[in-house]
């Protein structure tokens, strides 16, 4: 969006660094404020960290690690901005006090958007001036890389500023989705528990192992979902008849496997133990952080393919 030219980041971890590195990826200025001790310097690490990616997938013009800036003083961080992205701590009275502190120093057309996973809008909005312009901005970690951000408004917040938001990330490149109704785990998060609680409960029944239970997913049907969704997906095993197709033949076997579901609701200490047991006999000596720069790399590949292939949706 052309009026937004200055992007304040309250909270500078993981989340807030990610997001970040994108933003002055993508060619604005950063103002970021943390008030934990050497905030900035580890900042300023993670940035210059996530910048070998961004940069290897292609930065804005303008784009330069330079145009961050850092203050301890939320207030002064946040004084000329045109748009927020909150990353404090996952604790509603934190995010009040913040959006009481920072929103007399703030324009009154500027939009803060939080990232909390978990927290509803509606319960921490009305601390701030214009309730109206605050909104959930949910980011798939990490956030320089995942395309999802979920954009959720609370009971206060203005269409008008839903539709903003949606059209600013949109703007600068990421997939932003609706969510029309306060939820807790919003949309991703929500799929993502349904298939953990069955894996876990496969593991637990000793139907599978933990490396065969990631390798059913990965080399299955998340090859798949990299691509398209679970709907689209149903779509296309269908032919000519499409969904409704499947629902009709498949219908009644699927909702068998639903009724056989596990219903686990708690992390036993032997849950836990079982899944650390399963992650250490699969990586087999490899060490985790070269796992993760493997799955950055081709994650990066992957995005490049998805651009390049118009009819997906």
């Amino acid at each position: 969006m052309n009026t937004i030219r200055k992007i304040g980041v309250i909270g500078c971890g993981v989340i807030g660094a990610s997001w970040a590195a994108y933003f002055l990826a993508r060619g604005f200025d950063v103002s970021a404020t943390d008030p934990a001790p050497d905030a900035e310097r580890t900042l300023r690490r993670l940035v210059a960290r996530d910048w070998i990616l961004l940069s290897k997938m292609g930065l804005s013009p303008g784009a330069s690690m330079e145009r961050l800036s850092f203050n301890t003083d939320p207030i002064t961080a946040m004084a000329d901005v045109d748009f927020i992205q909150e990353n404090g701590p996952e604790r509603v009275d934190i995010k009040r006090t913040l959006l009481a502190e920072i929103t007399p120093a703030i324009r009154e057309d500027v939009i803060i958007a939080s990232s909390t996973s978990g927290i509803r809008i509606s319960d921490i909005q009305d601390a701030a001036i214009h309730p109206e312009r605050v909104v959930l901005g949910h980011p798939f970690n990490p956030p320089h890389l995942i395309p999802l951000v979920e954009v959720v408004g609370g009971k206060e917040t203005s269409p008008q500023v839903i539709e903003r938001t949606l059209r600013f990330y949109r703007d600068i490149g990421k997939k932003a989705i609706h969510v029309r109704r306060e939820v807790k785990g919003h949309v991703a998060n929500r799929l993502q528990a349904a298939l953990f609680r069955e894996a876990f409960s496969l593991v637990h029944e000793g139907v599978a192992s933990v490396a065969d239970v990631d390798a059913a997913i990965s080399h299955g049907p998340g090859l798949r979902w990299a691509l398209l969704g679970p709907f689209m997906n149903l779509n296309l095993s269908g032919g000519s008849g499409g969904i409704a197709h499947v629902i009709d033949h498949l219908g009644p076997p699927i909702e068998t496997w639903w009724a056989d579901l596990g219903t686990l609701s708690s992390f036993t200490p032997e849950i836990k133990a079982e899944a650390v047991e399963g992650i250490r006999d699969e990586l087999g000596g490899h060490a985790v952080a070269d796992v993760e720069n493997q799955r950055d790399d081709v994650l990066i590949q992957l995005l490049a393919l998805k651009d390049k292939a118009a009819d997906l949706p």
